[in-house]
């Protein structure tokens, strides 16, 4: 269950012609230009999306996103990166009370993170370099982390012996929450309070049930 994180900095709006420069240190500035990346990418195809196109975006010169970034490419593959893989902070910051509210804790902090960038998540995880073997390995080593950090959210980071089968069906429990978000914020066929009351009962089962039966 992954999601993406929010730049902030941002020096115009996309499709505004005429950028505002501002003066920002290199990190502020390299936040901003990566911002704007996020939404441009959101929005658009990656082929559709250029170099020029986040340099006017951030209202910088094309060069700075080189300094910074390398290319569109390697720009690309941060963008994924960093909204396929759920925030430590977010997880450190879930209350400490039983398992249900734990997990509804977790549903919320997600849908509020896909509330908060759009459809973003969902439109870089399915499009881009198709089969890039960098993108895969990204977005594999992404739901792998998240996964881990949703069994430690579950209590069962200590089930040493049986941590394979747990991971196989978060794996599966990933796919549904990816699918969850589509009919909610692209399809528009459920609304967020049904997304959370599938995401967070299912957990639950997954929890409460399907592991012990799984593992025996």
């Amino acid at each position: 269950m992954t999601a993406p994180s929010v730049g902030v900095g941002v020096g115009v709006g996309v499709g505004t012609t005429e950028p505002r420069r501002q003066r920002l240190s290199p990190d502020a500035r390299r936040e901003q230009i990566f911002a704007c990346a996020q939404t441009l990418f959101a929005a658009r195809a990656y082929e559709d999306v250029s170099a020029t196109d986040i340099a006017a975006a951030a209202g910088v010169a094309r060069g700075l996103v080189n300094h910074y970034f390398g290319n569109k490419r390697a720009l690309y593959l941060e963008v994924i990166k960093v909204n396929s893989t759920v925030s430590e902070l977010a997880m450190a910051t879930l209350p400490a009370g039983t398992p249900r509210e734990r997990i509804d804790a977790a549903v919320t902090w997600f849908l509020d993170s896909l509330e908060q960038t759009g459809t973003s998540w969902l439109a870089l995880a399915s499009g881009g370099l198709d089969r890039d073997p960098d993108l895969e390995r990204i977005l594999i080593g992404a739901e792998n982390d998240s996964i881990e950090m949703l069994i430690e959210a579950c209590g069962l980071s200590g089930n040493a012996e049986h941590h394979e089968q747990i991971r196989a069906l978060f794996r599966v429990y990933v796919q549904l929450a990816r699918s969850g978000a589509r009919e909610w914020l692209l399809r528009k066929t459920l609304t967020r309070p049904q997304v959370h009351a599938l995401l967070a009962s299912t957990l639950l089962v997954i929890v409460s049930d399907a592991i012990p039966a799984v593992t025996g």
